[in-house]
């Protein structure tokens, strides 16, 4: 058996997810903490929209052939 600390390797490895993880809880911490302070900006205006509906009657060309 091995002595751990001779396993560089896997301290170094250890290190690293341990860092990764450290920044994605601080990037995440950072993030909610902004959006909790600052107020929801809408991107883009609210336009009414305009709704155009077409009629298919049942002679037309249209409606027998997707029937």
């Amino acid at each position: 058996m091995s002595n751990w600390t001779s396993l560089w390797y896997v301290w170094l490895i250890l290190l690293t997810v341990f860092l990764l993880l450290l920044c994605g809880i601080t990037a995440s911490c950072i993030k909610f903490c902004c959006q909790k302070k600052r107020p929801p900006v809408e991107t883009f205006p609210r336009h009414p929209y305009d709704l155009t509906v077409i009629p298919i009657d049942s002679d037309s060309t249209a409606h027998s052939t997707v029937t």
